[in-house]
């Protein structure tokens, strides 16, 4: 299956990088230079200073396309300037030309929601090509925005530097992290729909022609929906479906607090009874993991049938259905429980058990967040990590990593995702201290480490200690 589009890698910050040898970065005080280790600066782009949130980087035609999606402005300055119109605008989203690392081309700027932070902007962007979507415009590319906290927004960018908006999904009060199914239209909007009782929901929409939405369905909690009582349950954060072949969604409720990993039936979900009532927003459930009170479900990214070559001479369970359950800190220097990684075992789907976490051994860890095939971890002070998932019970950081005090690199990655020679071998890398954004070619992690053990293990690494210097 194609998620949001057959060439794309969507990560959370943008940054060109390649991978080299390299000390091992130690910590770090405001104002030194960066360090990195097994990787090197490529290019940069400063995104006309606004801060870089979800960029998804998609192949047309010889070209390749950076999507960057923008929080809101900030106290200091919350409608930066648009060099290229002369004019003060509210962040939105970022064009950038990015076939040649070394050199990026910013394109165009389209704004968002007037706000500031997580009040406005326009954070998340998916892109899906005209021709596979089943009643797309064959000539167009479709980019599907979320405008601040009030709508969805598609536009065509077949031509990058001159967007048309298509359509527009409004009248919300919140809008965060959706996904598109390319090769069937169907979209699951993160929404705050008004009649119901949490800030975020899940809208599903037939956008298999994005000239023309159809709603199919509300869904969420039962306890979200409109006339119920008592508690409300923790809001959602994502879902990721792995579309009708494997006729599974994958939702992820709560940022760093009150988690749950929800397993839904596709089918049932879209064909299903509609009205949300407590019993019809159960029936397409297959199963709800809660996790710690302390963690929440930032992403939930489904690793289906992975073969572990400990069990290869087993009888039963050769390969293991994993998902893989990343938090996201909310605040700097251990004010709140430790966000990791985890790793849930969901081969018998109706009773999921965790097996594994990872915890980044390095100062404070700000937050973690995962998209597209691997993991990053966010560190604080800009630091990522790429963690192998080939042994999901023994999770362990792999060598390459950059840290950064002026900007934010990181580690993308789409199953099957190929960059052009120009990105894999560029030449002429700027200086990294003016560094704002990166991304950098994968390829998929082979089952080349086996499972340490069939049952729950703990990553060893050392416990980061809570201090820095600012």
């Amino acid at each position: 299956m194609r998620m949001g589009g057959r060439a794309t890698a969507v990560c959370c910050t943008f940054f060109v990088v390649l991978l080299a040898n390299g000390a091992s970065a130690q910590q770090q005080k405001i104002g030194d230079p960066p360090e990195a280790s097994n990787m090197r600066l490529v290019g940069t782009s400063d995104l006309q200073a606004r801060s870089a949130y979800q960029p998804t980087i998609h192949h047309q035609g010889d070209k390749w396309i950076a999507y960057i999606g923008h929080h809101g402005g900030t106290d200091d300055i919350p409608d930066p300037v648009n060099p290229m119109t002369g004019k003060a605008e509210p962040n939105g989203t970022s064009i950038v030309d990015v076939t040649d690392p070394a050199h990026p081309k910013y394109l165009r700027h389209i704004p968002g929601q007037e706000g500031k932070y997580e009040s406005g902007g326009a954070q998340m962007v998916r892109i899906c090509d005209g021709k596979d979507l089943p009643k797309g415009d064959r000539n167009a590319v479709y980019m599907l925005r979320t405008f601040g906290s009030e709508a969805h927004e598609i536009w065509n960018v077949a031509d990058p530097a001159n967007p048309v908006l298509v359509t527009r999904i409004g009248g919300l009060k919140d809008t965060h992290k959706n996904f598109w199914e390319c090769d069937s239209g169907i979209a699951y909007l993160v929404s705050g729909a008004p009649d119901w009782r949490t800030r975020r929901m899940t809208q599903i929409y037939d956008l298999s022609d994005p000239a023309q939405p159809k709603k199919i369905r509300d869904f969420g909690l039962p306890g979200q929906e409109p006339g119920a009582t008592g508690a409300v349950p923790t809001e959602l954060h994502g879902p990721i479906s792995t579309g009708p072949k494997g006729n599974r969604v994958y939702f992820g409720y709560g940022t760093d607090k009150g988690g749950f990993l929800q397993i839904v039936d596709r089918e049932k979900l879209l064909n299903g009874p509609k009205e949300p009532t407590p019993d019809n927003l159960k029936f397409p459930e297959i199963a709800r993991m809660p996790l710690s009170a302390m963690n929440g479900a930032h992403t939930v990214f489904p690793m289906p049938d992975m073969p572990i070559a400990e069990f290869a001479h087993d009888r039963d369970g050769k390969s293991r259905d994993i998902v893989m359950i990343v938090d996201e800190a909310i605040q700097n220097e251990c004010g709140e429980a430790r966000q990791m990684v985890w790793f849930a075992d969901v081969t018998t789907e109706a009773r999921p058990m965790m097996i594994s976490n990872y915890t980044v051994p390095r100062p404070p860890a700000r937050s973690a967040s995962a998209a597209a095939g691997s993991a990053r971890i966010r560190r604080t002070r800009a630091w990522r990590r790429s963690i192998t998932r080939s042994s999901p019970s023994s999770p362990s950081s792999t060598p390459a990593s950059v840290r950064s005090t002026s900007a934010i690199p990181i580690i993308p990655g789409k199953s099957g995702t190929s960059f052009p020679p120009s990105q894999r071998r560029p030449t002429n890398a700027a200086s990294p201290s003016t560094a704002r954004t990166a991304a950098r070619s994968r390829s998929r992690p082979t089952m080349s480490r086996p499972m340490s053990a069939a049952t729950s293990t703990r990553s060893t690494a050392p416990t980061p200690a809570c201090t820095f210097s600012n």
